[in-house]
């Protein structure tokens, strides 16, 4: 966990692996709900970023851009190749690693 010197929770970063966790006050308008609890998922591994307790959680979704809301307490983030990562109730924006190729910026495969 990564944390700003001003005390804001919404400077709040959780690394796991390629997927970057950051913490955020509100929801974008026009989100929308996903079904599911996979934050990414590893197409040549097969091994996803999910949450373990599927039923704390709800994904959405606004353009290309997910976010997690953490509706318990706490919910776990689990990755067979990654320890796993408590995340307290709230709101979270999900970002993918990408990577440069002259061409284009694409997600990192995992």
């Amino acid at each position: 966990m990564f944390k700003n010197s001003n005390n804001s929770e919404d400077s709040i970063l959780y690394r796991h692996g390629d997927v970057l966790i950051g913490h955020i006050g509100s929801l974008p308008v026009g989100a929308k709900k996903r079904v599911g609890a996979s934050l990414a998922h590893g197409e040549v591994t097969g091994h996803s970023h999910r949450i373990q307790q599927s039923n704390a959680v709800q994904l959405w979704v606004h353009g290309s851009e997910l976010f997690l809301e953490v509706k318990e307490p706490s919910a776990t983030l689990v990755h067979e190749e990654h320890r796993a990562i408590e995340l307290p109730q709230g709101l979270y924006r999900i970002w993918k690693q990408r990577e440069y190729r002259p061409d284009a910026y694409v997600e990192v495969i995992d």
